[in-house]
C-alpha cells in the first residue's frame, strides 16, 4: 500500500509558477505521475516519471513549461509549474504504479494503482 499526499496548490496569476509536491513511499521502485481534471472535464495525463528518473513524458499542452521531478531520499516527486495558463487550472492528483510491476506506459490512468486526494490549482486571468 502506498499513501500518496499532495500539498502546493492554491491561486496564481497567468505567467507565474507554482511547485506541486507528492510525498509517497520510501524504497519501493514505483513510477509517479501527475493527472489533472478539470470541471466538467475527464481526467487528463500531466507528465510522469519512472521509479529511476529515467523516462519522463509530458503532454503536450504543458511540454515545456512543466518540469516533473524527483527525490528518492525523502522520497518526493516535484511538479514545477511554469508560465501558467487560465487551462491549467485543474484539480492535480498524485499518482503511484504498482512497486516492481513495470507499467505499459506512463501516460495511462490505467497504469497507476494508488492515487492521493488531490490539489487544487487556480490560475487566474
Amino acid at each position: 500500500q502506498i499513501q500518496l499526499v499532495e500539498s502546493g496548490g492554491g491561486t496564481v496569476q497567468t505567467g507565474t509558477s507554482l511547485t506541486l509536491s507528492c510525498r509517497g513511499r520510501s524504497n519501493s521502485r514505483y513510477a509517479t505521475g501527475w493527472f489533472r481534471q478539470a470541471p466538467g472535464k475527464e481526467r487528463e495525463f500531466v507528465a510522469a516519471i519512472s521509479w529511476n528518473g529515467v523516462r519522463k513524458p509530458y503532454a503536450e499542452a504543458v511540454k515545456g513549461r512543466f518540469i516533473i521531478s524527483k527525490d528518492n531520499a525523502e522520497p518526493m516527486v516535484y511538479l514545477q509549474m511554469n508560465s501558467l495558463k487560465p487551462e491549467d487550472t485543474a484539480v492535480y492528483y498524485c499518482a503511484a504504479t504498482t512497486p516492481g510491476s513495470p507499467p505499459a506506459t506512463l501516460t495511462s490512468p490505467y497504469d497507476y494503482t494508488y492515487w492521493g486526494q488531490g490539489t487544487q490549482v487556480t490560475v487566474s486571468s
